[in-house]
């Protein structure tokens, strides 16, 4: 009776917990004023401000915030609960794999995951969950559950979700630092100035990675690799994390424009300027097939995490959704 009476008590009070505060509005200016005074368990939410579009994620460990961009456009704002020490929430370019209502974990004791949202086949993903306002989870992003059932609704499979700084900790300028996670693919041969493999993963929204350190470009389809270039990157002394989405525009053409990620607020919303893009350089034969390849929803992280620790034990995470479908 006792085990029964403390059961119900749990799945009484999870709704509760996970529901969180939230305010709707339609002002990108309320939007971003309660944006900067979110407590925990709290939200706000926009959608009106870009109606349609490709979504991206943007996970803040460091601030325990996630914020969601639409065509390129901010249009909502939550606080998060990530893994906790020892189940850190790896960090990267993720992919959206699976989208599940009312999943139950098949790993703590059918525990409620409700609106879940998995970014790896091993345990990863975006649900509703407790929100104490510090990282307490085993590796997922807990979001408040009303905020979860509006991200679930907006999102695609497929879709970017990007994850970077490390909890408790302010996000560090090297990105050595900052990324962690899963290990770099196939290495290019000597001679070989680049590789592209689009028929490993022939549909789906495509995500490219940038190094600095280590001069080369990835590129990423539903998580697979289908190509890679050697490249000449001047960084100009530029040590910060840069992330880019591919919007849409029915009066135009399509258009890269920044995100606003920490340390980079006054970037969000601009347009990539044709001087920083030629300050890359690569095989014009490479930069022609990935330009054929993009769709709107398409996005770029340019980070200083080399893409081979090097020894370091820093690695990031490009996309980490290889592994057995369970």
């Amino acid at each position: 009776m006792r085990l029964w009476i403390i059961g119900l008590a749990l799945s009484l009070s999870f709704p509760a917990v996970a529901a969180g505060q939230g305010a709707t509005t339609t002002s990108p200016v309320e939007l971003a004023q309660r944006a900067e005074t979110l407590r925990p368990g709290q939200w706000v939410w926009a959608p009106a401000i870009a109606p349609s579009g490709p979504v991206l994620v943007y996970v803040d460990l460091s601030r325990q915030v996630a914020t969601i961009y639409r065509n390129g456009v901010r249009i909502g704002v939550t606080t998060i609960s990530s893994g906790k020490e020892g189940h850190e929430t790896p960090t990267g370019v993720f992919t959206i794999l699976q989208k599940d209502r009312n999943h139950h974990s098949s790993t703590y004791d059918n525990a409620p995951m409700p609106y879940q949202e998995r970014l790896t086949w091993d345990g990863v993903a975006l649900h509703a969950g407790g929100l104490p306002g510090y990282p307490e989870s085993h590796g997922c992003v807990h979001l408040p559950m009303e905020f979860a059932r509006l991200l679930f609704a907006t999102t695609h499979m497929g879709g970017t979700v990007v994850m970077a700084g490390e909890a408790g900790k302010p996000v560090l300028a090297h990105g050595g630092e900052v990324f962690a996670g899963a290990a770099d693919q196939t290495a290019l041969r000597q001679g070989e100035d680049f590789r592209w493999t689009p028929e490993a993963s022939p549909t789906g929204p495509i995500s490219i990675i940038i190094s600095r350190p280590s001069q080369r470009i990835l590129v990423l389809r539903n998580g697979v690799e289908i190509g890679r270039a050697r490249a000449v990157i001047d960084s100009a002394g530029d040590f910060a994390t840069h992330v880019l989405t591919l919007a849409a525009d029915a009066h135009g053409p399509r258009r890269w424009v920044f995100v606003d990620v920490p340390g980079h607020a006054d970037e969000q919303g601009l347009p990539l300027d044709a001087s920083v893009a030629s300050r890359i350089a690569m095989p014009e034969v490479f930069r022609r097939q990935v330009e054929a390849a993009l769709e709107p929803g398409a996005s770029i992280l340019v980070t200083s995490a080399p893409l081979d620790s090097g020894g370091s034990g820093h690695r990031m995470t490009l996309i980490d959704a290889i592994g057995a479908h369970q």
